[in-house]
Parts: structure tokens; C-alpha cells; sequence
């Protein structure tokens, strides 16, 4: 069925005839004078204010009845050492535990209390915490968050708990474990300390270099607060007091690192198999133009899985999708990924087919 509708479409013509641009006009479809005539919305206005301590507070006032405020740390594991490594991925596991000022149970009532949703993510070289909320309750959705983000109290307990769970979700998601085998032998160097910590580290690290790690890098210079949907007076009313004693802390070190490219092979008794290609692309976030490439291209390769929740898979109408998932039947994902630093980033393919 997938040969015959490919071929249907018609092989000999170009991609834009058989495909054309959903921005052109459909024939016979006469819109309403007031649609024709409307302006695409103004893009939301960024208003950033520097505290004297070096906190970043930046919002956008975006209409709406719920908004979101999340605080990113420019630490991870690229800033790990030997001593401390897998602490990155014990700050992610410990967020939103008991703070010096409250118990689990106050802050479960806080999250219920404003119709709330919390998250926290490790990366290479940030850290990221949210709080989605309703706008009414921004003042103790910004309270709360900063309690968890300032004062953890990283009980023993929490901490030997946490580090006893197995990292055996790794090699199941296939390609989340290609995605870190890709940075360990491309790159030398910071980027190339892994996300997921080994059994080893996980099995050495304790309370105290978890502080040590956290008491290093949450400094005032390194904390950025963000949020949308929220006035950036009223947020800075609710913040400002919150983070004007954090320390600054000592000029940042930014660790250093060098892509290299490499090789990674490793045997499964599976029936399918795996592989990621990638190629660096230099500058990072440093270089905006750049990123806005990479990111456009990863939109127009696209791609997805054969079958997935939804529908048959993701981007249907993508490059990856219609050029190679519809005119192979013994391929069953392939997409397209960018990963992107403070001064480089990786560009590359994820495919998985039958032997």
C-alpha cells in the first residue's frame, strides 16, 4: 500500500507540485473581507531587569488565564568533576523535596492550592526548574519555587533513596542512548562528561558533594528567573525581595571543550537496529543565526515512527517522512535532532530499521 500510494503521488514530478505550500491559497476558497485584511499578532515584548547581585528577572506579559515561571541555573554536568559527578542528575532527582522552610506535604498543598504543575530537567550546561500556574497565584508560585530552588534540604535519606535507583531506562530508549554515546566520543572535555551518571558514580556520591556541587554554582551570576504571562513590575515585586541576598558568588569557570568526532558500536540481541549520525555545527547559541538554521532544518527534515500514539508518526508531511518512511517498509523511525550549546551544537539523524 505504501508503494502504490507513492507512486500515485506521481515520482516523476518535483516535491513543491506534489506537496505545494500550505501558505498558498486553496482555489474557490473566498475568505471574509476582515480575514483577509488581519494582521498577524505582535510578537510578546521580552523586559529584562539585572538585580545589583547579577539575577536576570525576564518576563513576557502574554495574555492568558495561567502563566509559567521557571528558573535556570547555568550549571551541569559539563561542570562536574571526578568528586562530583552525577550530581547534576541527584539535583534533578531531589527538586521540589523538602526546603529548610517546608515539608513535602506544604509544598504538594501549595502546587493543589494554585492549580499547579512542576518540573525540573539537568542539562550539560543548565540546570531548569518550572511552575506552571494560574496567574492569580503568581506570588506563592514564585514563593514556593525559590524555597525549592534555594534552600533544599538534601535529607540522607532522599539522597541514598535517589541514588539507589538503576539507570536501566537508558539502554531501553534506544535512542537516548545513542544521543549520550554520540557526546561521550565526540566531544573531549566537558560536553563529553556524561548525563546519566555510571553505577559507579551514582553508587559513590553522597549528601556532602551534592552540596558542595550546589553551594559552588547557585550563585547569584549563574540564576536567570523567567516567565510568561505575568506583568514584569508585579514579578519583580514578588522576586526581587526573594533573591536580592543570594551571593554572587566567584567568576564563573567555564569548562572547556573540543569536538573530536569518534566511533560507538554497541551489540544488543535485537531484531532492530539503531544508529545516530551527527555532525557538529560550531558557534552555539553564540551564533543566533546559526541555531535559527539548525532548528529550521530539523523542522523541515522532520521525520517520525511508523506507528505512535496520534496517528502514523510525527511530522507526516516532512522530508524524512515522505522521501524515506513511505518508500521503506523495513524502516520504522528515523528523525532528525539538534542539540545546541553556549558555543557549539550537534546536527543529526536517528533511524531504526530491520535487520
Amino acid at each position: 500500500m505504501r508503494r502504490l500510494c507513492s507512486l500515485a503521488g506521481g515520482r516523476s514530478r518535483s516535491y513543491a507540485d506534489r506537496f505545494p505550500s500550505l501558505l498558498d491559497p486553496l482555489p474557490g476558497l473566498h475568505l471574509p473581507q476582515h480575514q483577509q485584511q488581519s494582521l498577524p499578532p505582535p510578537l510578546p515584548h521580552t523586559e529584562v531587569t539585572t538585580l545589583p547581585n547579577g539575577v536576570r528577572i525576564a518576563s513576557q506579559d502574554i495574555p492568558g488565564p495561567v502563566c509559567c515561571v521557571g528558573v535556570t541555573v547555568a550549571c551541569g554536568s559539563s561542570h562536574e568533576t571526578p568528586s562530583t559527578a552525577g550530581a547534576s542528575y541527584m539535583l534533578e532527582r531531589l527538586a521540589f523535596q523538602e526546603t529548610h522552610n517546608r515539608g513535602l506535604g506544604e509544598i504538594a498543598r501549595s502546587v493543589e492550592a494554585t492549580g499547579g504543575t512542576l518540573g525540573a530537567k539537568a542539562g550539560r550546561e543548565r540546570m531548569f526548574y518550572r511552575y506552571g500556574a494560574l496567574r492569580a497565584s503568581l506570588p506563592l508560585a514564585v514563593e514556593v519555587l525559590l524555597d525549592c530552588v534555594r534552600n533544599p534540604a538534601f535529607l540522607r535519606s532522599q539522597v541514598r533513596s535517589k541514588a539507589r535507583e538503576k539507570l536501566s531506562f537508558l539502554e531501553s530508549n534506544h535512542e537516548l542512548f545513542l544521543r549520550e554515546s554520540i557526546h561521550r566520543v565526540g566531544y573531549s572535555g566537558a560536553l563529553g562528561n556524561p548525563l546519566f551518571p555510571t553505577k559507579e558514580a551514582l553508587a559513590r556520591i553522597d549528601r556532602g558533594a551534592i552540596r558542595n556541587f550546589y553551594f559552588e554554582n547557585y550563585t547569584a551570576d549563574r540564576l536567570v528567573l523567567a516567565a510568561s504571562g505575568v506583568n514584569h513590575q508585579h514579578l519583580l515585586d514578588v522576586a526581587a525581595p526573594l533573591l536580592s541576598d543570594l551571593p554572587k558568588g566567584s567568576p564563573v569557570h567555564k569548562p572547556k571543550s573540543a569536538y573530536t568526532g569518534g566511533d560507538f558500536r554497541h551489540k544488543a540481541d535485537s531484531e532492530v537496529t539503531h544508529m545516530s549520525m551527527a555532525f557538529e555545527v560550531p558557534g552555539g547559541w553564540r551564533e543566533e543565526k546559526t541555531a535559527a538554521v539548525m532548528k529550521v532544518m530539523q523542522t523541515l527534515m522532520g521525520g517520525g515512527a511508523s506507528y505512535s500514539s496520534g496517528g502514523p508518526g510525527k511530522g507526516t508531511q516532512s522530508r524524512l517522512y515522505l522521501r524515506v518512511m513511505l518508500e521503506y517498509d523495513w524502516m520504522q523511525a528515523m528523525s532528525a535532532f539538534t542539540t545546541v550549546y553556549d558555543e557549539t551544537g550537534l546536527f543529526g539523524i536517528y533511524l531504526a530499521m530491520v535487520r
